[in-house]
């Protein structure tokens, strides 16, 4: 089916596109979803071989691709990240790191009858996870913040970390093979380090000298940097063979970590760029495996997976938590989730061919092998992870605070009030003034674009349920009504009307799937809230009682008060909107927007309760 090189690639763009679009809608890692449509279509029905349509080419490709991914996952790294992140996350992606290293390498020779060599390069490919398997399966299992905050870091940190540790180990095993006796190969092992060091720190510098500069205009600079990753992959391995990727990961690094370089377009191309690459990869890689590999395994890997899951992992989280003020019950979630993902697969498939070409016969073993341990973390721990955290008491309740998208003076109003109540809220704002205002008032924030591939990985939702978009940008509002309806459901998105939508007719207006339902008062835009509120307008509580019902709220105070969100005893939250039902019941709280004329007259006698 697949015998044409157009149809192949146009297919596997498609099925890329399917898989990460199921992925996205169950909230399940796309890994699972590429790894079985790559079987499918490989080994299964053998509609597809990319060996007998790449040719020779496939090895280049495949070196090309995975030196983009360690590259993107490396301009991640900012080392002042690792150094704010204290206690357990750093111990986890050093000290816990080295354990899972050594318990896997250990295993697999014991097991596998691998060489130690081998086995050293599997313990390393081992220890990645990373967040693309990471952040989905955290939407599902919502653990308290302390265990999502800690999986979510390490996932991140140990990413270009692990990538860069698998780089090493291997130019080590490929020094050793070049030369007869350990001298020699040390001295071939210092020659790669070093060429890959001084090449990829070289690019780095004139990259960044270039930018810096603004020799470049800014739509070709995506051009520029990945012209500049493929001229340092190729001229370092010239130099000294397989040193391209070190060097790839480094320019990385180095370029993460200069102050005065924007990074951030790069950054976003190179993600995106990286999503494709990823989804076709894994694919391909998928489908180069054969029945009989997999067979030919037997049941040593669900001894493996039985290793990793009871000894390697626990023994890394309790050791790394040593000191921490995390429960028993944290640890052994933590415990219990590491999954592991596309940089294993992608790595340990690239290596394999490697290690094959230049004699290393036992290095066929590595793909299958690594993706029995992808599909087996990954499925043991997404079917189980849930029930895990439920039965430790470490969930999160559903979902009922709100993710606020503005940080100014309303957002801020009105997330004071929330907070009040009990009802968690986060305030997301490009604009660092505004969310320093917020930090001062001693809010919840996340500095950045929520709908940007770096909130992708770093937005903390555990708790949220709702969107409320407050940002005086009605573009803003809409963007992000659109990327989390999905995450939350439409009935739980909710945006601010600005001047221009009360100007708008309706064939011009923002549809309600796109940007939300209005907040509140159909007269009351952000322009009129934040008059009220600087003429003196307040937000109280108030409770109602069988003394004091909703009628009598509304009889008392008229249109002076107008009614934001209602708040039932178990604390669930329900948000007033435009042209639609508000009914709040005895013993419920409502916050309401008091009008300065209220204000000034005391309320008369209006009971409110913080």
């Amino acid at each position: 089916m697949f015998d044409s090189g157009i149809i192949a690639f146009a297919f596997i763009g498609l099925i890329s596109f399917a898989s990460q679009w199921l992925a996205w809608r169950v909230k399940l890692p796309a890994i699972l979803f590429l790894l079985a449509s790559g079987l499918l279509i490989g080994p299964v029905t053998q509609q597809f071989n990319p060996d007998a349509l790449f040719g020779d080419l496939l090895f280049p490709l495949i070196s090309l691709a995975v030196a983009i991914i360690l590259f993107e996952g490396s301009l991640t790294l900012d080392l002042k990240e690792i150094r704010s992140q204290k206690g357990v996350v750093q111990r986890l992606i050093t000290v816990g790191a080295g354990i899972t290293w050594a318990v896997v390498a250990i295993a697999t020779h014991y097991l596998f009858e691998l060489s130690w060599e081998l086995s050293i390069l599997f313990g390393a490919l081992t220890v990645v996870t990373g967040p693309t398997v990471i952040v989905p399966m955290l939407r599902t299992v919502r653990p308290n913040a302390d265990v999502g905050n800690i999986l979510r870091w390490e996932g991140i940190l140990i990413d270009p970390l692990g990538a860069l540790l698998v780089v090493v180990v291997y130019e080590f095993i490929v020094a050793q093979g070049q030369a007869q006796g350990a001298v020699s190969g040390m001295l071939a092992f210092v020659e790669i380090i070093a060429s890959g060091t001084v090449l990829g720190l070289a690019a780095g510098w004139i990259l960044g000298f270039i930018l810096k500069r603004r020799w470049v205009p800014e739509y070709l600079e995506n051009m520029a940097t990945l012209s500049m990753v493929f001229v340092s992959f190729s001229v370092a391995n010239m130099l000294a063979h397989e040193s391209g990727l070190l060097a790839v990961t480094l320019m990385g690094m180095w370029l993460a970590n200069q102050k005065d370089i924007r990074i951030g377009e790069i950054l976003n191309f190179k993600e995106h760029l990286t999503v494709l690459l990823i989804s076709g990869l894994f694919i391909i890689l998928a489908a180069r495996l054969t029945l009989d590999d997999l067979i030919a395994l037997g049941w040593m890997p669900f001894a493996l997976l039985a290793i990793m899951q009871f000894v390697a992992r626990p023994l890394s989280v309790w050791v790394s938590a040593i000191g921490s003020t995390l429960s028993w019950q944290e640890k052994s979630l933590l415990s219990w989730i590491a999954p592991r993902g596309i940089v294993a697969a992608a790595v340990s498939a690239l290596f394999a061919i490697k290690l094959e070409q230049s004699g290393e016969a036992e290095a066929a073993i590595l793909v299958p092998l690594t993706f029995s341990v992808i599909f087996g973390t990954v499925v043991l721990q997404s079917a189980t992870s849930r029930m895990m955290a439920r039965w430790l008491g470490v969930a999160e309740p559903p979902p009922n605070g709100f993710l606020i998208v503005g940080a100014n003076n309303i957002a801020r109003t009105i997330a004071l009030e929330l907070k009040k109540n009990k009802v968690d809220v986060l305030l997301t704002d490009s604009n660092w003034d505004n969310i320093r205002a917020a930090r001062m008032d001693g809010l919840r924030t996340f500095y950045g674009n929520p709908v940007s591939e770096y909130a992708e990985q770093r937005l903390d939702l555990v708790g949220l349920g709702k969107l409320l978009g407050l940002s005086p940008e009605r573009s803003i509002n809409t963007v992000a009504g659109m990327r989390f309806g999905n995450e939350f459901g439409q009935h739980n998105t909710f945006a601010l009307r600005t001047s221009v939508d009360a100007r708008l007719s309706e064939m011009h207006i923002d549809g309600e799937e796109h940007r939300g339902q209005y907040l509140f008062s159909k007269d009351l835009t952000y322009s009129k809230f934040s008059s009220m509120l600087a003429q003196g307008a307040e937000l109280h509580s108030t409770r109602l009682s069988s003394e004091f019902t909703w009628n009598d709220f509304q009889q008392q105070n008229g249109k002076d008060a107008i009614p934001l969100f209602a708040i039932t005893p178990e604390g669930k939250v329900l948000t007033s909107k435009v042209d639609g039902n508000f009914e709040p019941k005895n013993d419920w709280k409502v916050i309401s927007l008091f009008t300065p004329a209220l204000i000034a007259a005391n309320d008369q006698g209006v009971s409110r309760t913080s």
